[in-house]
């Protein structure tokens, strides 16, 4: 398998991109630099809770609707052998997976990962009080009041690797890295929940090198969010600068075998100022959609 890179965006409008239990719940943020931040483990969350509905089993899932630990999840799992655990779980092939065994425990190091996301512009934090109609204790009969915490705009950009070499160790397959594509594309509006509803995928690029030693630089260096300021409340006030991405990929095109990508309807891309889709910004690949 050869390597690929990954170029992946989704906008969060008034919900909770990512909880930090640290600080009750609020979104992550860099608040030096005013950006929300997303950890690599909550994308793949949303990856594997699409691979469940979509009835695949999982190593790291839930048993019974209760999170269990990895040695409990281990007791479920009869043949614990390198070439079972790899045949029959995706999401060992994809993200790899600590596994806990007699003696020394299995160790497998995914060929797919991902770096924190971060906003691309400035995000103001939303803060509000929330009442409930139960009561908040046997003893105190008025409905509970808590906090809740919501980005008000935030477009979020995130980058990924799959490293081929790895890859052979861990059996994944190309139909896995076409499951992975969909659900990138997917995942996220079809999970919604309470304070995730309000985030949609805007653009998803997966370039596909012609062997598995090719590294390039994190794409996000080379876009830019119009404009990148606090005041931004929805996809219609933005549009993503992609000219020097393009000029980036064209300048090493004998190394890219092809490109898999969608763009939503609703985000405007730009090649230097001038308004375009994704496949036209980059018709000097082979495009093929997601």
């Amino acid at each position: 398998m050869n390597n690929s890179e990954i170029l992946y965006l989704y906008d969060a409008q008034l919900t909770n991109p990512n909880g930090d239990p640290d600080e009750e719940n609020r979104p992550r943020m860099d608040y030096e630099r005013g950006i929300n931040l997303v950890s690599d483990l909550r994308l793949k969350r949303y990856i594997r809770d699409y691979l469940l509905d979509k009835n695949y089993e999982l190593y790291v899932q839930s048993i019974d609707n209760k999170p269990v630990t990895a040695a409990e999840r281990v007791q479920q799992i009869r043949d614990t052998s390198d070439e079972n655990l790899l045949n029959s779980f995706i999401d060992i092939r994809l993200f790899g997976a600590t596994v806990p065994a007699t003696g020394d425990s299995k160790s497998f190091i995914g060929p797919v990962q991902f770096n924190w996301g971060y906003s691309l512009n400035k995000v103001e934090l939303l803060e509000s009080s929330i009442t409930s109609h139960f009561a908040s204790s046997s003893t105190n009969r008025q409905g509970a009041i808590g906090k809740d915490y919501r980005v008000k705009y935030s477009f979020i950009a995130f980058s990924g690797v799959v490293s081929g070499k790895r890859a052979e160790y861990s059996r994944l397959s190309e139909s896995d890295l076409e499951l992975l594509d969909e659900a990138m594309k997917k995942a996220i509006p079809l999970l919604a929940t309470r304070s995730k509803i309000g985030q949609y995928p805007r653009f998803y690029m997966r370039v596909v090198f012609n062997d598995n030693e090719t590294i390039l630089d994190d794409f996000r260096n080379y876009i830019q969010l119009l404009p990148a300021d606090e005041n931004l409340r929805s996809i219609n006030e933005c549009a993503l600068e992609c000219g020097r991405l393009r000029a980036y990929l064209e300048a090493r095109k004998g190394l890219i075998k092809e490109i898999r990508m969608f763009q939503s309807n609703e985000l405007r891309m730009l090649d230097n100022g001038v308004e375009k889709t994704a496949s036209d910004i980059f018709s000097a690949f082979t495009n093929i959609p997601v």
